[in-house]
């Protein structure tokens, strides 16, 4: 038990370490460690992870370390995870504060802060494209049309349509699409 609580420690300090960008940045990086190097999730269940981050309060790398460490390990294990998350974090800010305040009029320093964008980015659009690969076509399937979901292309397009058109409330818009498709693959099947 000490050992997973460790591996779990370990797991989401690597993310917290590494994540730089936001929340969304880290969900390659969450993935990496929670379905492919120790299996604690699958794809599926980490998208349904990705979801449930997104709409709860908090930053999502946080609530993904909180979920996973419950999942693995209950209460213990979610009080580790987050932990794990946040350590880096808190350390990090501490040194970088000091920092800045040294060199923040620095033109080296500035070009530092303005390299790391297109990598967040490049992080962002990664996991974006991984979870859309999923949402309209299925765990385990191949990315072709033959494959795609037209129940979640159209229930896609329709709330991105209605979150850029009418700014509505993204968490509205989740439930809505999510009661949606529920109903339309109810009727089908």
């Amino acid at each position: 038990m000490l050992n997973m609580m460790w591996t779990l420690y370990e797991a989401f300090f690597q993310v917290g370490l590494f994540a730089f960008g936001g929340g969304l940045a880290a969900l390659p990086l969450i993935r990496e460690q929670v379905v492919v190097i120790h299996g604690w999730l699958d794809m599926a269940t980490f998208t349904d992870l990705v979801t449930i981050a997104e709409m709860t309060p908090g930053p999502i790398a946080l609530n993904a370390s909180t979920f996973v460490g419950t999942r693995v390990g209950g209460l213990p294990g979610a009080v580790i995870a987050t932990l794990g998350c946040i350590t880096p974090s808190l350390i990090i800010v501490l040194i970088l504060a000091r920092i800045y305040q040294q060199w923040k009029d620095k033109p080296a320093f500035q070009g530092v802060l303005s390299g790391l964008r297109p990598a967040a980015v490049a992080l962002i659009a990664s996991a974006g494209l991984s979870i859309a690969i999923l949402a309209f076509f299925g765990p385990g399937n191949a990315a072709s049309l033959q494959n795609l979901d037209p129940v979640a292309a159209g229930c896609f397009v329709v709330a991105l349509f209605v979150l850029r058109k009418w700014k509505t409330s993204p968490i509205l818009v989740m439930i809505s699409t999510g009661v949606v498709w529920a109903g339309i693959n109810y009727l089908i099947k």
